[in-house]
């Protein structure tokens, strides 16, 4: 059955309220209307290793061919849930997002297995079982084998076959298959495949020398006790190795990794031969690091590839990637000649070039071509602002851009490399996918997203370039002007702040990355302002590293530099400056307020750090080292010794089972504040961890804009 689809370019329309004035249901996740203003992209792909697109729309697979505007049918929920049924697995109620792993062969998750499909035979190919109440999943489809946890156990299953344990637990302390170093340092998972499956890596964390942080459950009758381990800075950290399971032997060894054993290990991957890892090894100064080579029969150190060490920080983020068919020879990230680059080194630790370089960062490693002779970036090359997705060549380092319009990038390459699907955003566009070739040529535009705003009443967004102080470095900021903008009025300002490492809140992308938040309160008669201060991500080295071991100083430095030309704006009420952030813009807001409490009239901080020594060591001491070595920048950065500083009106609020920026935070802000006579506002959200979410979201940001209408 084929049907011809009139539908390449799709509209998204937004459902408008009748006046056209922004709710908070509409800007605020979690809120009922918030995904009619968001911009939604089309579901296009590539077909696994065909040159054809796959749409997928509602309960509908269509494909099209790259030279024609017409997509075919393909087939729907029904044709998939008769091949379901007919081979003894449960049908589904709705089409789920389908990858597609070659022409004819796609894979799909549902909450009870993985499956893979073959779109000819009509037969599914794959099916593994989804263990009830488990986490971490890790399927490699090669084997048709998925790991998991349950609990602190470490688990196998084959197909729909009973479970296989890996690795038990050694009690309450000791967890196998988890994340580890507490998500630092590109950590998102806690096992890694061989390419041919017949090997697991996994980690041990031994959390036995780690204190115990008490977080209290007050849904109980008798409210009860549940403790977490929080390594804080200065403390006794987690110790972790690496085992490799071996499928055929059932056997496990352990990585020899040796003293001291309060070290980080990161970044663990496999040789493609599968006989070695090569792991990251930091030490616990973060300064310095060692990529070693591990025999994976037996554990043993085979060598050391190389060192990488700085008298500020080295933070690897990402593993090696091995370059297909090459023997070996592998990419390697780094930012050690001042910018984040491509090296490519051999496995016997040998650097054979740098492969990018320039005063600019590669952001993103999309892939290689089929015949591995280019290899796929997205990076800041044209403006820190946007990114941009680029060709590069492995012999000779050539670079061909692949994106042309201005904006961010959103890319998918085809198997082959030579096409590429496009989606991008910029200030005033929302959202245009395009196909294009990887010679930066475009084919045809497949959508064009309509402004989801469109009817409503939003204020203009404007981007800025400021400077430093000390005029050395850029410092980029949006500002979204009040509705029906009057440059004869004075109007109040809102500073939503973050300002913390690995950020970046203005980009050259729809809105300028405002929130949504931004846009209700402009719409409310405010201004909008936020500003990228040094410490923040994507503009090289010196701008990230300015603030080691004095957080909290040239971050407020550059926020005031926005602040002044706030001030010198003629319609800005300079009486009327308030101040809002989460977590390290928590920390911001309170540190603005009260190092330069004459400016800020209100401000709203939300889970922030209070005194550093509290912070765990991973992050905290990356930043600031340990309180016994720094003992000047951490007093310098706790708002405890600040509070008779204060002179605007304060809310705090935060997370009662916080397990990030823990309670005590701004129980001891709230303590010194009571003992000095100090007088703020305090909200607590029982709870809720780091972060408030789903639909108790709404109030607490409807509780923000209050505070901000009643005393701004």
């Amino acid at each position: 059955m084929k049907k011809n689809l009139f539908m390449l370019l799709l509209i998204v329309l937004g459902i408008n309220c009748a006046n056209g004035q922004l709710a908070l249901d509409d800007v605020i996740s979690g809120g009922k209307s918030f995904y009619n203003y968001y911009p939604r992209a089309i579901n296009v792909n590539f077909k696994g290793d065909a040159n054809q697109l796959v749409l997928q729309r509602q309960d509908s697979v269509f494909v099209q061919e790259l030279k024609s505007t017409n997509a075919v049918f393909a087939f729907d929920l029904n044709w998939l849930n008769t091949i379901l049924e007919k081979d003894g697995y449960s049908t589904l109620k709705r089409l789920p997002q389908l990858s597609w792993d070659t022409k004819m062969q796609f894979s799909f998750t549902t909450k009870e297995a993985y499956y893979s499909v073959d779109q000819a035979s009509e037969k599914v190919m794959m099916c593994v079982g989804r263990e009830a109440g488990a986490s971490n999943f890790d399927l490699n489809k090669n084997a048709g084998t998925v790991a998991y946890t349950l609990g602190n156990d470490l688990y196998l299953k084959e197909g729909k076959g009973a479970s296989v344990l890996v690795a038990a637990s050694e009690g309450d302390d000791v967890i196998f298959g988890h994340t580890v170093h507490r998500n630092e340092f590109g950590i998102n998972k806690g096992t890694f495949w061989s390419p041919n499956g017949e090997q697991l890596a996994f980690y041990r964390e031994d959390n036995s020398m780690v204190s115990d942080y008490p977080l209290v459950n007050v849904d109980e009758r008798v409210a009860k006790l549940e403790n977490i381990k929080y390594p804080m800075a200065g403390m006794g950290s987690h110790q972790v190795t690496v085992g490799v399971y071996n499928l055929n032997t059932k056997e496990t060894i352990f990585l020899k990794t040796g003293e001291p054993y309060d070290r980080f290990f990161t970044n663990v991957c496999w040789t493609a031969d599968n006989k070695y890892l090569l792991v990251a090894e930091l030490n616990r100064e973060q300064n310095h690091m060692h990529l070693n080579k591990y025999d994976a029969s037996n554990g043993q150190l085979v060598s050391t590839l190389f060192e990488e060490k700085d008298e500020r920080w080295t933070e690897p983020q990402h593993p090696a990637l091995f370059v297909p068919g090459k023997k070996g020879d592998f990419i390697w990230q780094s930012i050690k000649d001042g910018n984040n680059h491509l090296y490519v080194y051999g496995l016997d630790g040998q650097l054979k070039k740098q492969l990018t370089q320039g005063d600019w960062e590669v952001t993103n490693v999309l892939g290689f071509d089929k015949a591995a002779k280019y290899v796929f970036i997205e990076s800041t090359k044209e403006e820190a602002l946007e990114r941009h997705v680029y060709k590069v060549s492995l012999t000779s380092g050539k670079m061909n851009r692949v994106t042309t319009d201005e904006g961010v990038h959103k890319v998918k390459i085809s198997k082959d490399g030579r096409y590429a699907l496009t989606t991008f955003s910029s200030l005033n566009v929302p959202s245009i996918t395009k196909l294009v070739d990887t010679r930066g040529r475009s084919i045809r535009t497949l959508q064009e997203v309509e402004n989801p705003y469109k009817g409503m009443e939003t204020g203009e967004v404007e981007l800025l370039k400021l400077k430093t102080k000390d005029g050395q470095f850029d410092l980029n900021a949006r500002m979204v002007l009040p509705v029906d903008f009057d440059a004869t009025r004075k109007y109040p300002v809102i500073v939503y702040v973050y300002g913390g490492p690995h950020s970046q809140m203005i980009q050259n992308r729809w809105m300028g990355g405002a929130r949504g938040w931004q846009l209700y309160m402009a719409q409310k008669g405010y201004i909008a302002f936020t500003l990228d201060n040094r410490g923040t991500a994507n503009r090289g080295k010196e701008f990230a590293q300015a603030i080691h071991r004095q957080l909290g100083q040239l971050e407020v430095e550059d926020q005031m530099q926005g602040i002044e030309y706030l001030q010198s704006l003629p319609y800005v009420d300079a009486d009327k400056i308030g101040v809002h952030g989460w977590s390290y813009g928590g920390f911001m807001t309170i540190s603005m307020m009260t190092q330069h409490p004459d400016v800020f009239k209100v401000g709203v901080a939300g889970g922030p750090v209070i005194d550093w020594k509290y912070y765990e060591i991973m992050y905290g001491e990356r930043y600031m080292d340990m309180p016994q070595e720094n003992p000047e920048g951490y007093k310098n950065a706790n708002l405890n010794l600040r509070v008779n500083d204060l002179e605007g009106r304060l809310m705090v609020i935060h997370g009662a089972i916080d397990p990030v920026v823990v309670w005590q935070h701004s129980l001891s802000f709230v303590h010194e504040c009571v003992k000095n006579g100090v007088q703020i506002d305090y909200f607590p959200y029982p709870r809720h961890e780091h972060n408030v979410r789903g639909k108790d979201r709404i109030h607490l940001m409807e509780k923000v804009t209050r505070y901000f209408d009643d005393f701004l």
